[in-house]
């Protein structure tokens, strides 16, 4: 039988390694299954590696919604989880997670629980999606579960897809103004210097200072773009890092506007996650660690964990989150209540439903609020220019006048 190289990762994130003797590439996944290392790359030895699973890629989290929703109709059914898998399976167009589903499917058919199957791709299905399956299977609700999971999924995605669209207007403005003016400094206003260097006229402050900028660009456009590309990747870099990460997310939520939005945005999402696990039955703790990792802000993940350590110690939800000064006021007194009345779950809901609203105001306003500032850059900008070039021409016609 021929020897096949593997590499692979356990289910703790550490890389594995080896060898395995095989009939074929199936037969070392099967044994890598049993050894619960996930594989990233197998080839017979002495070839290199070239095969790796597709989930290293992204899924969509709007497919994975319409996943949970249909298998949650079709378990609620009746019909069995793993001929619900492989239907979802066979209907998937995407091959990326056609593949993930399918793997799913040998391992619970394998007998592996749909939760530790869940686990070996973390790419698709996160520390959220696979605690709350493992609530639905052990408490028996499994469809009720995934119908909830459905619900966030789309609420989240409706959310992100919000923010992004009202961003999307702006950006295009900026970028085609920063292209308009490119174009013009290397190609139009070049013409109009050897114009201008013809007449030998005295030329406007206004009309120097562009040809100046026109002659910077056209000069260092080869340094300024790569050095511009270096700082951006510089600063991703940075952002990657533990402190990188803590400076740059503290100073995001200090911003006029932007930051108010960030802090809706990051309140909105912790409720809408806390509550649909609290409501599934996840433990509290669990559900602020999970929590802590979704929240997509250092500052608001360090006050989640810290109130964690401080409810580990007694205290209630409530007062180590209004330690922080992240959470308004509102959202400390309404937490509050519903740990009074044990209506944590139901309180948290009404407080994302609040601050969801609360999000799309808040991006109609800066919407609003950038549209004018926009017309004011785009006239500025290029009108700057365009009478700066026409400046001399004006000058000639009147001493010719």
């Amino acid at each position: 039988m021929p020897i096949y190289k593997y590499e692979g990762k356990t289910l703790k994130g550490q890389i594995k390694k080896g060898e395995f003797e095989a009939p074929d590439e199936g037969g070392v996944r099967v044994y890598l299954r049993q050894q619960n290392i996930i594989p990233m790359k197998i080839a017979p030895k002495g070839k290199e590696i070239t095969f790796s699973l597709p989930f290293r890629q992204k899924v969509q989290q709007r497919a994975i919604a319409i996943f949970t929703r249909q298998l949650a109709t079709m378990i609620d059914a009746g019909l069995p989880l793993v001929q619900s898998l492989e239907i979802l399976s066979v209907q998937q167009e995407q091959k990326l997670f056609k593949d993930i589903i399918r793997q799913i499917r040998e391992d619970v058919e394998s007998g592996s629980t749909f939760a530790g199957a869940l686990k070996k791709h973390p790419a698709a299905f996160d520390d959220l999606y696979t605690n709350l399956v493992v609530a639905g299977e052990e408490g028996g609700i499994l469809d009720n579960i995934l119908l909830r999971l459905a619900g966030y999924i789309e609420k989240a995605e409706a959310l992100k897809k919000k923010v992004k669209s009202a961003m999307v207007y702006p950006t295009t403005i900026v970028v085609v103004a920063v292209a308009v003016v490119i174009i013009l400094m290397l190609f139009v206003i070049p013409v109009f210097e050897e114009m201008f260097k013809g007449a030998g006229q005295t030329l406007p402050l206004p009309t120097l200072i562009v040809l100046g900028i026109s002659k910077i660009i056209k000069n260092y456009v080869f340094i300024v773009v790569p050095v511009f590309i270096l700082l951006i990747f510089l600063l991703r870099r940075y952002h990657k890092s533990e402190n990188g990460r803590t400076v740059i997310d503290r100073l995001l939520l200090k911003l006029p506007v932007i930051g108010g939005l960030l802090q809706k945005i990051a309140v909105a999402r912790f409720s809408r996650t806390l509550g649909t696990l609290v409501s599934s039955g996840v433990p509290i703790l669990d559900g602020l660690s999970i929590v802590s990792r979704t929240s997509g802000n250092k500052t608001i993940e360090t006050a989640i964990l810290n109130a964690r350590n401080s409810i580990r110690e007694g205290e209630t939800i409530a007062e180590p989150l209004g330690r922080s000064g992240i959470f308004p006021p509102m959202v400390i007194q309404m937490i509050s209540v519903g740990e009074s009345t044990g209506a944590l779950d139901s309180m948290l809901s009404k407080i994302a439903d609040f601050y969801e609203e609360e999000v799309d105001v808040a991006v109609g306003n800066l919407t609003s609020l950038l549209e004018p500032f926009l017309m004011m850059f785009l006239g500025v900008v290029i009108g700057g220019v365009v009478i700066a070039m026409y400046l001399p021409i004006f000058q000639m016609a009147s001493a010719v006048g």
